[in-house]
C-alpha cells in the first residue's frame, strides 16, 4: 500500500481542493480525462456531504495491489451517521437539501464503492483501478507525484468551477455527437427492419422443417437399427451352430461359404450397432454413468481386448505408454473406452508396419488421450470429411479394410456428450494422431477454461518461441514440428501467461494465434510492437481466418493460415530470426572429398563455406567466425567430433551455434546418448550420396534455423 496525500475538511474550501487534488492524483497516475473527471466529481461530492452533515472529514489517497494496481479514496467523519442508508443505496430517498444523488452518483462513476455507518461516524471507501497502460506505482513515482502535489497549489475556487464548466461542454458536445449517430443507426435499423422480419419468419419455417427431418431420421435409425439385430443375431447363431459341426460335417466349400456368410453378418451388426448408438446421442437419449476409474486399468483392459486384431500384421506394434501423474477420472469409462477403441481399430486398418501408441496428458482439469499411428496418413482435403457419418478415405489399405464410416463420427459425438471433443494431426506418408479431450470429472464446467500451472524451464542450447495458444492439440503439432530443431515452444494460453512469459525472458519469435478463447489478441499484438522492449521481436500471426491485412497493418512481421504446414513453418521463423545476417557454414572433417561433396551440394545456396581439416582448426574457426551452422565429421585424427561438440557447447561463445553431425560411422547407442540434444541432427554421409540428398540437406539446415 503507498499512501499518496492527506487532506482535512474543515472548511467548505477544503471540499473544492479535494476535488482539484483528486484530479491532479488521478491524472499523474495515467487516468485519461473522462476518469479524473469521474474521479474527481465523486471526491468532491461524498467530501460536500462529510462537510454539510459532520462539519469535519479526513480524505486519504493511496494505491493498492500489484496486478491490477487500484486507486483508493478513503473519505471518514466523525458525525451523527446515516439514518436512511439502505433506502438511498437502492435510489429511494429524496433529500430536503438536495436531489439525494451523492452517494449513488458517486457510486457509479468509480469501480469500487463501500459505505460504512454508524452514530460514531461514516466511511465511504472508494476505488478506480489504474489502466492498463499506465506505468505501474513505484516508490519513486510515489514520491514524483507527491512532490508534484507539493509544489502546485491548489486553483482558486473561481479556477474550479471555469474547469467544472469546460468539462460540462465536453460532455455535452459528446451527447450531441451520440444523439446524432443514434438517430443515423435508428434511420438504418427502420430501413432494413422489414427485411430481418421476413429473414426471421423463413429461418422459423426452415428450422421447424430440419427439426422435423431430423427426428424422422433419428427414428428411422433407431427403429431400423432394432428390426435388424434380431435377424443378424439369428444369422451369426445358426452359423457358429453349422461351423461347430453340431448336425454333422461340412465340406470345405461349404465351410467356406458359412464363413464368408458370418463375416458379412459380423460386418452389418456393426454398422447396426453403431447406427443405433449414433440415434441414440442425436435424440439425447444415450445416458451417461460417471464412476470413478484408474487409467492404467482402462489401458490393461484395450491392451488385452485388442491385441488379437495385431494378428493380421505383425510388423506393427501396439504401445500403451503408462500413465503418469494422472488423477482417478469420474466419467463414462464405457464410452471413454469405445473412444478409444474406435481410434486404436482405425489406426490398426491403415499402418501396416511401424506403432500405434495410445499416451494421455493431464492439461488443467482435462485428460488428453492421443493415438499416434505410423500409417499411410490423412490428405489434408479429408481431415474433416472422416468425421461425417458413412465417410472413408480412399486407398488401397482400405479396400482390404471394409468399414462402416461411423466410428470417427461416433466418436466426436461420444466426447462432446462428456464435455470434451476431438482432433487431429496427420501427415501424409508418416502417420496420424488422434485427440480425444475429456474433462476429470463429468459435467465440470472448469474443466474447458482452466490453466494449467505456469512451469517454464528453457534449454540453454536451443532458442525459445513464445506459442500464444490456447488448443491443446495445436501446441502438440508445434511441438512436433519444432522437435528435432533449434528452436523450443515455449507455450501461453492466455495474454496473461504471454505477458508474464515476456517479463522473464525475450524469446526468439513469437507464434500468435489471434483468436484465443474469450480473448482478443489484436490489441496484444499492437502494443507489443508500440513497448520498446518487445518490439523488434518478430511476431508470426497463424489462425484460421484470412485476417492477413489486419495482422501486418498492426505489426505482425509474417501470417499463415491453419493448418500450417511443418516446412513452411520451420521456413518462416527462420527468416524472422536471422533477417539479413550473413550466412556462414563450417565444415570441420579432415577427408577431402567428404568437404567436396558436401559444399557441391550447398553450391546453389547463399552460404559462405568456410572449412576445417581438423578439429583444433576447426573450434578456432567457429570462434573468430561465428558461424551460422557447423558440420561436424566425428572420426578425425588428434581431436575426435564429439571431443570438438564438447568443447564447443561448454563455451558461452560458441554454444549458440547449432551443430550438425555428418558422419559415415554407424554409431552406437551410447555414443548416440552422448551427443544428447547437443546436435541439431546426426546424418550418414551415405544418405547424402542419394538421390534424395537436396531434400534431406534442405530440410536438415531449416532445422538447424537457417534461410534457404
Amino acid at each position: 500500500m503507498t499512501t499518496l496525500l492527506n487532506i482535512e475538511i474543515r472548511f467548505e474550501q477544503d471540499v473544492v481542493m479535494s476535488r482539484q487534488r483528486a484530479r491532479q492524483i488521478a491524472q499523474g497516475l495515467g487516468f485519461d480525462p473522462q476518469d479524473q473527471t469521474r474521479i474527481a466529481t465523486a471526491v468532491s461530492e461524498i467530501a460536500r456531504n462529510a462537510f454539510q452533515y459532520a462539519k469535519l472529514g479526513k480524505i486519504e489517497f493511496r494505491v493498492e495491489g500489484e496486478s491490477p494496481q487500484i486507486l483508493l479514496i478513503s473519505i471518514s467523519d466523525k458525525g451523527e451517521g446515516i439514518a436512511n442508508l439502505n433506502i438511498i443505496q437502492e435510489g429511494n430517498y429524496k433529500s430536503p437539501t438536495g436531489m439525494g444523488l451523492g452517494i449513488i452518483g458517486s457510486k457509479r462513476l468509480m469501480d469500487r464503492f463501500d459505505i460504512e455507518s454508524s452514530p460514531s461516524g461514516t466511511k465511504v471507501v472508494m476505488g478506480k483501478t489504474l489502466p492498463k497502460r499506465a506505468a505501474k506505482l513505484t516508490t519513486n513515482l510515489s514520491m514524483q507525484i507527491a512532490d508534484k502535489l507539493a509544489i502546485q497549489p491548489p486553483d482558486n475556487p473561481f479556477a474550479e468551477i471555469q474547469q467544472q464548466n469546460q468539462e460540462l461542454i465536453r460532455t455535452l458536445d459528446e451527447l450531441r455527437k451520440h444523439q446524432e449517430e443514434l438517430t443515423d443507426l435508428n434511420r438504418e435499423l427502420e430501413a432494413t427492419n422489414r427485411g430481418v422480419v421476413a429473414l426471421y419468419a423463413e429461418l422459423d419455417e426452415k428450422a421447424e422443417f430440419l427439426e422435423r427431418a431430423n427426428e424422422l431420421k433419428t427414428h428411422f435409425l433407431s427403429n431400423m437399427s432394432h428390426e435388424f439385430r434380431t435377424p443378424l443375431n439369428s444369422i451369426m447363431s445358426l452359423s457358429a451352430m453349422l461351423t461347430d459341426r453340431m448336425d454333422g460335417e461340412l465340406t470345405t466349400e461349404q465351410e467356406k461359404q458359412v464363413m464368408f456368410i458370418r463375416k458379412s453378418a459380423e460386418g452389418l451388426l456393426e454398422l447396426v450397432n453403431d447406427l443405433l448408438d449414433l440415434a441414440k446421442v442425436e435424440a439425447g437419449k444415450i445416458v451417461v454413468y460417471p464412476k470413478e476409474f484408474e487409467l492404467s486399468d482402462l489401458f490393461a483392459t484395450l491392451r488385452g481386448m485388442l491385441r488379437p486384431l495385431l494378428s493380421h500384421n505383425s510388423s506393427t506394434s501396439l504401445i500403451f505408454e503408462e500413465p503418469v501423474d494422472i488423477p482417478i477420472l469420474n466419467t463414462d469409462e464405457g464410452k471413454v473406452a469405445q473412444i478409444l477403441r474406435n481410434f486404436i481399430s482405425n489406426a490398426l486398418k491403415y499402418t501396416e508396419q511401424g506403432e500405434i501408441r495410445i499416451k494421455a496428458d493431464k492439461i488443467g482439469n482435462n485428460v488428453v488421450f492421443s493415438v499416434a499411428d505410423t500409417g499411410i496418413g490423412i490428405a489434408p482435403k479429408d481431415r474433416e470429411r472422416i468425421f461425417e457419418e458413412f465417410t472413408q478415405v480412399d486407398s488401397l489399405i482400405q479396400k482390404r479394410f471394409k468399414g462402416t464410416g461411423l466410428g470417427l463420427p461416433l466418436s466426436r459425438k461420444l466426447a462432446e456428450l462428456l464435455g470434451g471433443g476431438v482432433s487431429l494431426f496427420s501427415e501424409m506418408g508418416v502417420g496420424s494422431t488422434f485427440f480425444a479431450t475429456i474433462p476429470i470429472v463429468y459435467g465440470d464446467e472448469t474443466a474447458r477454461v482452466s490453466v494449467p500451472e505456469i512451469s517454464w524451464e528453457l534449454d540453454p542450447l536451443r532458442s525459445p518461441i513464445l506459442v500464444i495458444e490456447d488448443n491443446a492439440e495445436t501446441i502438440f503439432t508445434y511441438e512436433k514440428y519444432l522437435e528435432k530443431s533449434i528452436y523450443q515452444i515455449v507455450s501461453a494460453r492466455s495474454l496473461k501467461e504471454a505477458k508474464y512469459a515476456l517479463e522473464k525472458f525475450k524469446p526468439k519469435a513469437v507464434l500468435l494465434d489471434v483468436l484465443l478463447e474469450e480473448e482478443s489478441t489484436w490489441s496484444f499484438l499492437s502494443k507489443m510492437k508500440q513497448n520498446p522492449a518487445t518490439q523488434d521481436i518478430p511476431i508470426l500471426v497463424a489462425t484460421v481466418i484470412d485476417n492477413e491485412k489486419k495482422s501486418l497493418a498492426l505489426g505482425a512481421d509474417a501470417f499463415l493460415i491453419k493448418p500450417v504446414d511443418r516446412l513452411l513453418l520451420l521456413k518462416k521463423i527462420n527468416t524472422l530470426v536471422r533477417g539479413d545476417i550473413p550466412q556462414k557454414l563450417l565444415i570441420v572433417d579432415d577427408q577431402v572429398v567428404s568437404r567436396y561433396l558436401l559444399k557441391q551440394l550447398l553450391a546453389d545456396s547463399r552460404f559462405t563455406i568456410i572449412e576445417a581439416t581438423d578439429g583444433h582448426s576447426g573450434i578456432q574457426l567457429a570462434h573468430s567466425e561465428n558461424p551460422a551452422c557447423i558440420f561436424l565429421d566425428l572420426v578425425m585424427p588428434e581431436m575426435n567430433g564429439l571431443e570438438v561438440l564438447e568443447h564447443l557447447k561448454s563455451n558461452t561463445a560458441t554454444r549458440h551455434i547449432p551443430v550438425i553431425i555428418n558422419t559415415s560411422n554407424l554409431l552406437s547407442e551410447e555414443e548416440i546418448r552422448n551427443i544428447g540434444n547437443r546436435a541439431v541432427v546426426i546424418l550418414s554421409k551415405e544418405s547424402l550420396s542419394s538421390q534424395e540428398a537436396s531434400a534431406i540437406l534442405s530440410e536438415v539446415l531449416m532445422k538447424a534455423g537457417l534461410v534457404l
